[in-house]
């Protein structure tokens, strides 16, 4: 099947047409990343973005079949890297002896006090409490993700799944989360 047939299945539905897209093109993008990146775990993630973003424009039946897939996968990831490269160049250093005292005396500037501390324990705690409300494979992998850390690859070899029903869950766990918390009138932030 050609690259748009399998768009198309996918869009429909069927996660098995994306599993062959993936794994028909996960060597190129990843080796493309790799080059541009030079870091491994880096690469990791900008690849794990890179077809999260995919699933997401696919299934919100946003892909334009105008060129390759391969060349849109290569786009969606050189995008992703610019991004974060823009990103980092907007970070600078201050020296301190150029800025007036009140301005590094700042509580933005500050290390997170007890209070901050205990508030973000709190609202992590909340959303661990609105996790009961999604079905156990989502939250499964919400839990793993954002509480235990792991990658989409890691969360894919311990539940048995392939890495694109992972990254689905996770994008319909959240947005299932947003309308708990919209149902419910909840609050997050103090």
């Amino acid at each position: 099947m050609t690259d748009h047939e399998l768009v198309v299945l996918y869009e429909k539905g069927n996660d098995s047409a994306f599993d062959v897209l993936l794994a028909r093109h996960q060597a190129y993008i990843y080796s493309y990343i790799l080059f541009l990146v030079k870091d491994s775990d880096t690469a990791n993630d900008f690849f794990q973005d890179t077809f999260q973003r995919a699933i997401i424009a696919i299934r919100s039946h946003k892909y334009q079949t105008s060129g390759k897939f391969s060349a849109w996968l290569t786009r969606i990831a050189h995008n992703l890297i610019i991004d974060k490269s823009r990103e980092s160049e907007t970070t600078c250093t201050v020296r301190e002896d150029l800025v007036k005292p009140k301005t590094l005396n700042s509580l933005q500037l500050s290390e997170a006090t007890r209070e901050d501390e205990i508030i973000d324990s709190q609202t992590r705690e909340s959303i661990r409490r609105l996790l009961d409300y999604l079905p156990e494979p989502q939250r499964e992998v919400i839990l793993l993700r954002f509480y235990d850390d792991l990658s989409f690859k890691e969360i894919a070899q311990q539940t048995g799944v392939s890495i694109n029903t992972a990254l689905g869950r996770v994008h319909y766990a959240l947005i299932n989360l947003r309308k708990i918390i919209g149902n419910k009138q909840i609050s997050l932030a103090v």
